[in-house]
């Protein structure tokens, strides 16, 4: 928040602004006729506006959209429609972990690495991607990917009977254990 339209007070702030509008209108004309000048009153001139306050006002007015955290469809579609590249990304986690309660935990394991890895692609190639958008683009592709990686591949060195023989893992595991 900068100085100038932080109050302090929890307001807008438009006590404190001394500049035009933000919306491009001009400001009322004070004066008789409606020109400018003083009162005709001989009135008390205008307060002087306050001095904008250095702290964060107490109440949050609104917060910025991630990039590419817009509709992923347009406005006019139903709901699940503008979300479909967070849907897919839980219908396939879900299919995974079903997998995983029937005892199939290897494929379901890699079922769901495998929809993390695809939300970091949709992530990376979609420009608007809705929900899926949670932190900043490079912050969610390096999130999904690293998880979707490492849950792949721990699935695939599982024991009992590995799918992937890694030769220094054995020896590894050997030395931290005895």
């Amino acid at each position: 928040m900068d100085a100038e339209t932080s109050t302090g007070d929890g307001g807008s702030g438009a006590e404190s602004r001394t500049g035009p509008p933000l919306n491009g209108a001009r400001p009322p004309a004070t004066g008789t006729a409606g020109g400018p000048g003083p009162s005709a009153g001989g009135g008390p001139a205008a307060p002087a506006p306050r001095k904008a306050s250095r702290r964060f006002p107490s109440i949050t007015r609104d917060t910025a959209r991630p990039e590419g955290g817009g509709r992923a469809a347009s406005g006019a579609s139903p709901a699940p429609a503008r979300q479909w590249p967070l849907l897919s990304v839980l219908v396939a986690t879900g299919f995974g972990l079903l997998l995983v309660s029937v005892d199939l935990f290897r494929v379901g394991l890699i079922v769901i690495g495998l929809a993390l890895l695809a939300g970091g692609v949709m992530r990376w190639t979609l420009p608007s991607v809705g929900m899926l958008a949670v932190r900043s683009r490079f912050t969610d592709i390096t999130t999904y990917g690293l998880l979707g990686v490492m849950i792949v591949l721990l699935a695939l060195v599982a024991q009992p009977r590995p799918w992937l023989n890694v030769p220094f893992l054995e020896d590894a595991v050997h030395f931290t254990v005895r």
